[in-house]
């Protein structure tokens, strides 16, 4: 997933934003949801990307947060997620050279 959104320990990013890249991977106890395609015992993908994006816009000073933030509410929606990772990367961050991204990596 890719956003614009306001995050960083600069006033200025908090203003104009920066490009930020989502991977989330989920493990997801599904029971018979697979046999039965029944979507509503699984994990419903659009209804994740929605949270993800409310998430991302909520303006935060460091990626951790962000990350974190996005782990507890999804948790939270869908019980039948085990375990997850997230990766939020900051594209091109204003380190004053050419840095292609930096990134944090969380589990739960």
């Amino acid at each position: 997933m890719e956003f614009r959104a306001p995050h960083g320990c600069y006033d200025l990013e908090k203003v104009v934003g920066n490009r930020y890249h989502i991977d989330l991977k989920m493990e997801v106890e599904i029971g018979d949801a697979a046999e039965r395609d029944d979507l509503l015992k699984s994990v419903n993908y659009l209804s994740v990307y929605e949270q993800v994006a409310e998430e991302v816009q909520l303006p935060s000073d460091i990626l951790e947060n962000v990350a974190w933030r996005i782990l507890e509410r999804i948790h939270s929606a869908f019980p039948q997620i085990v375990t997850s990772t997230i990766k939020v990367s900051k594209l091109a961050p204003p380190l004053g050279g050419k840095v292609e991204k930096v990134s944090v990596t969380l589990s739960k």
